[in-house]
This record gives structure tokens, C-alpha cells and sequence, in this order.
């Protein structure tokens, strides 16, 4: 006779009570990660980006390239944010969530030809042998040009989209207190607002009206990050539940 071990159950862990946990806590530290690498990335390059005859000068070429592998990471850090969330949002509206996403990597694309823009410089700089100075210092202020626009549409613009997409999703479904969201749905118009008015030549980029019209953009991304790090999301308010289809029948998934 065979003898057969009663089956076991294994204990509840904590994946398993809330497995949305790991989500959350990868999206809040990438959101942390982009802070921790924009803010001293936009320090480390000002060299490059305020000496109009950098190209011809002694330079500071390390910290440079500190700052653009620091934009490097912003920019990764973008996508994983997106990418980390898609499995949770989809299941509120699976458009919107596919658009974040796509909005996070067009931010970084556009971050990343500012980085190559100044790398470019950099190595104009190092090979740089006394030769036409003013067509090299022309070319490369061009460079920095090109980098001051990608800031703009990438970080300047791109906040406001990702704003009214991930912050419309996270409302909806409660996944986290709903001031934080709404705190972002208001940044994103007043965002816009100074992008349109930069572009035109209303108001500087870098300037104190600028700097208010984007507070509260910069208060969103912070607070969903440091939330979702710390806290998590809301147990299970997008989860899909059953429900009947009426019209033939037959039960299926829904959110």
C-alpha cells in the first residue's frame, strides 16, 4: 500500500497578499531615481551650457561627462517608471496606460539627443587643435542650442503629458490618495502653459515665472514617487472582477 503525505499549504507571503507591491515600489524608485539624477546632471553640465567659447577653452570635460551620464540615467529611469506601471494602470484603461508609457520613452529619446548633443561638443573640445576657432565655436554653440530645445520638449513638455495620462489613471483607481493625482492634473495645464509661453518668447526658460508654472508638476512626480515607494498602492481597487455579459451570456473579466 502506498502511503501519499497530506498536501501542504504553503504560508501567505507578502508578494502574495499584495502583489502589486513590487510594482509600486519600482515605479516610486525610479520617480525618485529621476530626481536624484536631473537636479545635479543640470549643475555638472553647466560649463558646456553658459561658456559660449567652451569648445576653444581649457574645459571641464569630467564633469560634463558626469553630467551627461547622470541624464543617461534620467532618462532610463523614465521608462522604467512607465514600464514598472503598464501591468497595474492597463487594467484601468489599457489606451491610457499604453500611452504613459509611450509619452515616458519619447521623453527619454528626446533627453538622450540632448546628451549626445553635448558629448559631440565634448569631443570637438579634446580633438580641437588650433585650427578655425570661430566655425568650431559656432558649430558647438549649434550643439548647445540643440540640447537647450530637448530640454524643453523633453523635460519642459513631456511632465504635462505624462501628467494628465498617469495621474487621469491613478484618480480613477484610487491606487493612491487622491490629492496626489489631482496635485498633477493641475501641474500639467500650468506646465504647458509655460512651455507655450518659452516657445513664443513670452518668458525665459530659465526664469522665476517658469520656475512657479512648474512647482507643481515637480510636487507630483515627487509625491507619487516617495508614495509608492514607501506606501504602496490602495490593496486591490483595480483588480478585475466577473461580471455577466448580458448579451450572450458568458462571464469574462472586467475592471
Amino acid at each position: 500500500m502506498t502511503i501519499t503525505a497530506p498536501a501542504t499549504t504553503a504560508p501567505a507571503t507578502g508578494a502574495t497578499r499584495d502583489p502589486m507591491r513590487n510594482h509600486a515600489r519600482a515605479a516610486g524608485i525610479f520617480y525618485l531615481l529621476t530626481f536624484a539624477s536631473s537636479i545635479p546632471a543640470l549643475i555638472l553640465i553647466g560649463p558646456v551650457l553658459n561658456d559660449a567659447n567652451y569648445v576653444t577653452s581649457a574645459g571641464q570635460d569630467t564633469r560634463v561627462l558626469w553630467g551627461c551620464l547622470l541624464d543617461c540615467v534620467n532618462a532610463l529611469t523614465a521608462v522604467g517608471s512607465a514600464v514598472a506601471l503598464y501591468p497595474v494602470v492597463k487594467r484601468q484603461n489599457g489606451s491610457m496606460a499604453l500611452g504613459f508609457v509611450t509619452s515616458r520613452m519619447m521623453e527619454a529619446a528626446v533627453i538622450m539627443i540632448g546628451v549626445v548633443s553635448l558629448l559631440a561638443v565634448v569631443t570637438m573640445r579634446q580633438d580641437f587643435t588650433g585650427g578655425d576657432a570661430t566655425s568650431l565655436t559656432v558649430t558647438a554653440n549649434a550643439l548647445v542650442d540643440v540640447r537647450n530645445w530637448t530640454f524643453l520638449f523633453g523635460p519642459g513638455l513631456m511632465p504635462a503629458i505624462n501628467a494628465v495620462l498617469l495621474g487621469t489613471l491613478l484618480y480613477r483607481s484610487r491606487l493612491v490618495p487622491r490629492i496626489i493625482p489631482t496635485v498633477g492634473l493641475i501641474g500639467a495645464p500650468l506646465l504647458f502653459a509655460a512651455f507655450i509661453a518659452v516657445v513664443f518668447g513670452g518668458i525665459d526658460q530659465v526664469s522665476s515665472t517658469a520656475f512657479l508654472l512648474t512647482v507643481p508638476i515637480a510636487a507630483w512626480e515627487l509625491s507619487v514617487g516617495v508614495w509608492m515607494t514607501f506606501k504602496g498602492f490602495t490593496p486591490s481597487p483595480v483588480l478585475p472582477t466577473i461580471e455577466s455579459d448580458d448579451a450572450n451570456g458568458v462571464a469574462h473579466p472586467t475592471v
